[in-house]
């Protein structure tokens, strides 16, 4: 288990919601196949949010396409009002592992 917090640096259009510089925490857990499930996936996501947003934030999780994890997940907060796209995630496909 890992938690890699850091910068990203990437080619984007600047706008209100886009920058060519961003933080991303990296969070990868791995164990024997069947140990770890979405359930797990979707607790861990909650209660980080839970901490950073406050016990009582709302949490939806939107069904996403990132090439390296099936299932995908895009997941937001309601915030001030509104919802808001705060992170992806998803399990790490086994097809990534296998030819590592």
């Amino acid at each position: 288990r890992i938690v890699a917090p850091g910068r990203v640096y990437r080619k984007d259009d600047i706008d209100a919601t886009h920058s060519m510089i961003f933080h991303q925490i990296e969070i990868l857990a791995l164990d024997e196949r069947g140990k770890l499930n979405l359930g797990h996936l979707k607790g861990t996501v909650e209660h980080f949010l839970k901490n950073m947003f406050g016990p009582d934030v709302k949490v939806r999780f939107r069904g996403s396409y990132f090439p390296f994890t099936e299932p995908s997940m895009e997941v937001d907060v309601f915030f001030r009002g509104k919802w808001l796209e705060v992170l992806g995630c998803g399990m790490v496909d086994p097809n990534v592992l296998t030819m590592a």
